[in-house]
């Protein structure tokens, strides 16, 4: 079973162009309306702002996860894009984000929710693979780095 399998092809973006934080959630929000019809964009990225005023959602090393619950959802929904360039995304290291993974849950997603989060914190985390990200040449490559387990990709 591939690692994020709530991950599909045609939710891979190599170069989303955005200027700061709030326009890369209002980016990455429009783009997830486009695959998920019957959810409003503006809700999603007021659910993905609400969160951000908990605590920014960038991870390090260049990597923030924005992520929400959302009803009207039926099952988790993940969304990656590689930033054109960088924006400070106020991380805890202090680093520019240019690797946003976005991942929705329905409002009842409970320990699901959880686990998803880690499991993409996980992938992100293995040795070399924002390397590998960085450096794939389109969407396919990308797609492939971000599902298939470390076993398969050697």
């Amino acid at each position: 079973m591939p690692l994020l399998e709530f991950l599909k092809p045609e939710a891979v973006l190599p170069a989303l162009r955005a200027q700061g934080k709030k326009q890369v959630l209002q980016e990455l929000a429009a783009q997830a309306a486009r695959h998920l019809p019957g959810l409003d964009e503006r809700e999603i990225f007021e659910t993905l702002l609400q969160r951000e005023r908990l605590g920014s959602t960038g991870i390090g090393e260049g990597v923030a996860i924005p992520h929400g619950k959302l009803s009207g959802l039926d099952t988790l929904f993940g969304l990656m894009a590689r930033l054109e360039r960088p924006v400070d995304f106020e991380a805890l290291d202090g680093q520019p984000v240019d690797i946003a993974f976005l991942l929705l849950a329905p409002e009842g997603a409970g320990a699901d929710h959880l686990k998803a989060l880690a499991r993409v914190a996980r992938v992100l985390r293995e040795p070399g693979i924002i390397d590998r990200i960085r450096a794939a040449r389109d969407a396919d490559a990308l797609y492939a780095l971000l599902t298939q387990s470390p076993a398969q990709a050697a």
